[in-house]
């Protein structure tokens, strides 16, 4: 278990994007992406899977045909909730439809990653979406749909200052993909002070 359950992540970033770090394209954050594996998959990811939920992750895929389905798609809405909570609108529609072009967006940046990080992904998604993996991997007692953000913004900061790397890797994913997915959108750079790319 203490072997790195994802390959190629530094430490762990906050929960909260840095206004100060220079915009990442969607583009160049799928090519980091590419070139590493987001999930160790082999013995360590069986015997978690074990642990926190059989064969129950593997029936509830986080992904079909490269797509969030209904699991996918609940963790990417609280977990956006919790990262990027400063950063989105106040106002409550507009909140709502900022996270529905998250996911979206989410969507997107999954379609174009190679098919073995979908898989990874997919699996990651399945273990959290299932009672013991929320609890057992983020720590997280309510289910991700009801949770309040204060709850899931506890889960993520014990996630990322885990002492066990299967879970700060968890976070970094989950983290990194709301993350490039949200600031992918033209109408967010302005929130990191970046003002679009040069006129040529």
């Amino acid at each position: 278990m203490q072997r790195a359950f994802m390959t190629g992540l530094k430490a762990p970033s906050p929960i909260w994007p840095d206004r100060s770090t220079q915009i990442i394209t969607l583009h160049e954050k799928l090519q980091v992406m590419q070139r590493r594996t987001l999930l160790k998959l082999g013995a360590s990811s069986a015997v978690l899977l074990a642990v926190v939920g059989g064969t129950a992750a593997w029936i509830r895929p986080g992904l079909v045909r490269g797509r969030l389905t209904a699991t996918g798609r609940e963790i990417f809405r609280a977990v956006g909730i919790g990262v990027l909570d400063k950063t989105l609108p106040e106002q409550f529609a507009a909140r709502q439809a900022a996270i529905t072009a998250l996911i979206a967006r989410v969507d997107v940046l999954i379609d174009q990653l190679p098919p073995h990080a979908q898989g990874e992904l997919s699996q990651l998604l399945s273990i959290v979406g299932t009672s013991a993996g929320r609890l057992g991997l983020a720590g997280l007692n309510t289910p991700w749909a009801s949770a309040s953000m204060a709850d899931v913004q506890a889960a993520l900061q014990n996630m990322r200052l885990s002492g066990l790397a299967v879970r700060q890797q968890a976070y970094a994913a989950l983290h990194d993909i709301t993350a490039a997915a949200y600031f992918s959108a033209p109408d967010t750079w302005h929130q990191l002070g970046y003002p679009g790319p040069l006129a040529i």
